[in-house]
């Protein structure tokens, strides 16, 4: 199975990362094709790890990386089988290109390959809030058959730290994926009696 995942320049690049690593442990039978744009590369600088250090942890967990701008990659092609793709994180200009056709990107190329094939996309959005024009094209591309995915981790699990808080987004990426894991506890009709992590922040100073 080969699976696209893009790195766009949208924060939250660490959502990539754990994708990719969980991704990478979950079936010795999945190929993993991950292109990062430029804003990515400047993206991680701020937030997450130097770009040198970033492409190395990215070629660990990858069969393939490619750039963001380059259109001769297997990928710009929808002849060459990719059976299911992640934009991870999804910046709003990213959804708008997917939205309205504009293939100017491998990632947004890639993107509508699997679109014109009928096959799982999933784009995974962080900006906030949301204007009626951001609005309006994610419509249109959930209209064409991308699947809106918001980084909106949830509480219901009673995470203990940021990497819960991580994982239950990836979670619900790999749900959608219909790709089996235990990243976060599933809601089971019952109230957790130990709600520590969600007391400390609502208990403590302003």
């Amino acid at each position: 199975m080969r699976i696209f995942v893009g790195i766009t320049g949208a924060s939250g690049i660490v959502y990539a990362l754990r994708l990719l690593k969980v991704l990478h442990k979950t079936s010795n039978n999945i190929e993993i094709y991950t292109v990062i744009s430029k804003p990515a590369l400047i993206v991680s600088e701020a937030e997450c790890l130097p770009s040198n250090k970033l492409l190395d942890f990215i070629k660990s967990y990858s069969h393939a990386v490619y750039s963001g701008e380059d259109l001769n990659a297997p990928l710009a092609s929808s002849s060459f089988i990719i059976d299911m793709g992640v934009v991870i994180p999804c910046s709003m200009k990213t959804v708008s290109a997917i939205a309205y056709g504009i293939s100017n990107s491998l990632i947004t190329r890639a993107s509508l390959n699997l679109l014109r094939l009928k096959k799982p996309l999933v784009l995974v959005i962080r900006e906030t809030p949301i204007g009626l024009i951001e609005l309006r094209s994610l419509l249109r591309a959930a209209e064409a058959g991308a699947i809106i995915l918001p980084a909106a981790p949830a509480f219901y699990h009673n995470p203990q730290t940021i990497d819960n808080l991580i994982d239950f987004v990836i979670g619900k990426v790999l749900d959608v994926l219909n790709i089996k894991h235990n990243l976060y506890k599933r809601w089971k009709g019952t109230r957790s009696q130990n709600q520590t992590f969600c007391a400390h922040i609502v208990l403590q100073d302003p």
